[in-house]
């Protein structure tokens, strides 16, 4: 007798078993899961990560419940594939059928890096993001391929300059760091990442880098100076550069300045 036959055959799919209480859940799945990702970069090369993942489906029912391990195996299908948000939204499509659902949602939340160079010295370094992608999958249905959404989300750290503060101030202005969100999500997975983040690091007072010379040190502090910003004029600006993107449908944009003369942070958000 076949051994492996027989250990298949005595041990019951209990979470394919039918549920007599008749409620249907909405998001099931496996959160948590810390697992390497390959990114696409623009220049043609695949950038190593670790991205940790959250992903999802509906459960009829009927259904008692989902089958947890096939997530993990939908990860390790694709640990070797450079990522794309398209490629990324088309692992949320293939998750339905894996699974038996009709709808799903999946995220990955990873450091992202680009190389940037100090503006004075040229001194080149790596500068770190966080971004969060959200694939979202849906049968209208049996016969049609599922409806996609994707949705960006990417932190960007910047020096913001109070301007009331050089306003009243006979020489120098309080500055801090602040944290720019935005988050973005667009009918078609087509986005240039790199384009983004610079250009919500230009809304800024001034942007920031890993590694900096004293010739550089001096020309952000004098540029921080020159481009004083409150935390109103973070989001708005950066709200009006987000609103143009092609297949925008709806952003949030948050700013947060963790103010250098209070124990408190400056906070605002602006929808659209």
């Amino acid at each position: 007798m076949n051994i492996l036959m027989d250990t298949a055959v005595a041990m019951p799919d209990v979470q394919s078993s039918v549920d007599t209480r008749h409620i249907a859940i909405q998001r099931v799945g496996v959160r948590g899961v810390r697992h390497p990702m390959l990114i696409a970069a623009s220049d043609g090369s695949a950038m190593p990560t670790v991205a940790q993942w959250e992903m999802t489906v509906a459960l009829p029912a009927q259904e008692k419940g989902t089958h947890m391990s096939r997530f993990v195996a939908l990860l390790e299908l694709h640990k070797s594939t450079p990522m794309t948000p398209a490629l990324f939204c088309e692992m949320a499509a293939q998750m339905l059928p894996l699974l038996d659902a009709t709808q799903g949602d999946m995220t990955a939340v990873f450091p992202y890096f680009i190389n940037k160079v100090a503006p004075v010295s040229g001194v080149a370094s790596l500068m770190d993001y966080e971004l969060t992608w959200t694939a979202r999958a849906k049968h209208s249905d049996a016969q049609s391929d599922p409806v996609l959404e994707f949705e960006l989300g990417v932190q960007v750290p910047v020096t913001s300059l109070c301007p009331c503060s050089k306003a009243i101030s006979n020489y120098g202005a309080h500055n801090q760091r602040s944290h720019v969100t935005a988050q973005i999500v667009f009918s078609h997975p087509v986005v240039d990442i790199d384009a983004l983040i610079r250009d919500i690091e230009a809304q800024s007072s001034c942007e920031l880098w890993g590694l900096l010379k004293r010739a550089d040190e001096k020309f952000v502090t004098e540029r921080a100076y020159e481009n004083p910003k409150f935390v109103e004029d973070l989001v708005r600006d950066v709200a009006v550069k987000v609103k143009n993107l092609p297949g925008m449908l709806r952003y949030t944009i948050q700013a947060e300045n963790f103010e250098s003369i209070h124990n408190h942070s400056a906070y605002a958000v602006v929808q659209g």
